[in-house]
């Protein structure tokens, strides 16, 4: 036994928007597989059934998206009315064991291993060359027109109705690690001369404009909030203080909660994760030589200093938390029930996980009781090789395979 179970801020329920959530652990939004056919399996419904169990306030199903032209891989979930029925399945079995549902929607943008529609030119926020999709034969990107993002926020828009229609109870806009609205956001990305380019609210016009029309469609019925990357992690990204602008644009447009995550999956995904890439995992499983030549780069851009550290985005994160008064929640290095009780004392209104509990479905219990009081994944990214895997992200070690805990679960 690590301590008897005591009365916790992290135990607390806590309102977001219209939606009030039994506590303050969120399984974070982190591509888990599971949909071979761009449907939920009854994989993904037992993978969210068990972390409902385990004691999440929410859980959130990553990641779909809202076109079929914003999609980065055949077998991702695309929302369409044929989803609902599945995905329906889902919600009651997360509401079922008392947790709240969320849906991940997002446009890949340029970040697609796919020609839609033929094309080798998807839309993003500038033009030019496509440093994801050249691996896949989409050598190039086009700047996106102001009409067409009217579209694309009615996509959105109409994507949050469905999920509402599925039972979810909010939904969860991707603006990080350079999907299409991250595209907008990151100065990586957006090199337009127009009302949509320059300083950071003017790169945020479009992201917030989606938002607005989500809010508008659901947000008297359904929590809307962001992801949003705080850092890119590489020099010309965006830092926290442009960040911190453009939390403050997503504050007055009414967001319900912001995600604060980092990194970008081209240009720096170990800050993402806050340590190296599991690139020869990646490698074996990537789908011919070109891309496995761009697991070598990345290999090479790689700073070799880097270590993992717990809490690795709290600095980032702290300066939004100044910026603004909206609901936040921390991810990125949460390990401990410490830190999580540290976090809330700080501000932070939720904490956010998603390794530890791939890791461990159950960890909020155990910590909640007491049966330990520290996550036991060691951040080896194995489980990040299996992210566009269509039988499913899973931990290469399960609890039952690590002895200390195995050991403190047989004591009880």
């Amino acid at each position: 036994m690590v301590q008897s179970p005591v009365a916790r801020s992290t135990f607390t329920p806590v309102k977001l928007g219209p939606l009030t959530l039994r506590n303050r652990y969120i399984k974070a939004g982190a591509n888990e597989g599971m949909t071979p056919h761009g449907l939920p399996t009854q994989a993904l419904v037992k993978h969210h059934r068990d972390l409902a169990a385990g004691g999440v306030g929410m859980t959130t199903v990553a990641y779909a998206a809202v076109a079929s032209d914003g999609m980065t891989f055949p077998h991702q979930i695309h929302l369409t009315p044929a989803a609902i029925p599945y995905l329906r399945v889902l919600t009651d079995a997360v509401h079922r064991e008392g947790a709240a549902a969320c849906l991940q929607i997002t446009h890949a943008g340029s970040f697609t291993m796919m020609r839609h529609g033929g094309s080798r030119r998807p839309a993003s926020a500038s033009g030019g060359l496509n440093a994801f999709g050249m691996m896949y034969g989409v050598y190039f990107q086009r700047a996106m027109r102001e009409a067409e993002m009217s579209t694309v926020a009615a996509q959105f828009a109409e994507a949050a109705r469905l999920a509402r229609s599925a039972g979810f109870d909010a939904v969860e806009i991707h603006m990080g690690h350079g999907y299409l609205l991250n595209q907008f956001l990151s100065p990586l990305s957006n090199k337009r001369r127009d009302a949509y380019g320059g300083g950071p609210e003017q790169r945020a016009r479009f992201p917030a404009a989606v938002l607005r029309a989500v809010k508008d469609a659901v947000g008297h019925d359904m929590a809307v909030g962001c992801k949003l990357s705080i850092i890119d992690g590489v020099p010309g990204g965006n830092d926290a203080e442009a960040s911190a602008a453009i939390a403050r644009v997503l504050e007055a447009e009414g967001a319900d909660i912001l995600t604060l995550s980092g990194g970008r999956n081209v240009e720096s995904p170990w800050a993402l994760f806050g340590s190296p890439m599991p690139t020869a995992q990646m490698k074996a499983a990537a789908p011919h030589a070109l891309a496995r030549f761009g697991i070598t780069m990345l290999e090479k851009r790689t700073p070799r200093d880097l270590k993992f550290r717990d809490l690795y985005f709290l600095e980032p994160a702290r300066v939004i938390r100044q910026a603004v008064r909206m609901p936040l929640a921390y991810i990125g290095g949460l390990k401990s029930l410490a830190d999580a009780e540290r976090l809330i004392g700080e501000g932070f209104d939720c904490v956010a996980l998603a390794r530890a509990l791939i890791h461990d479905p159950a960890l909020v219990t155990h910590w909640r009781d007491g049966v330990t009081d520290r996550s036991a994944c060691d951040s080896c990214n194995a489980c990040v090789a299996k992210i566009y895997d269509p039988a499913g992200v899973s931990c290469v070690y399960g609890p039952g395979n690590d002895p200390s805990l195995t050991q403190q679960l047989a004591a009880e």
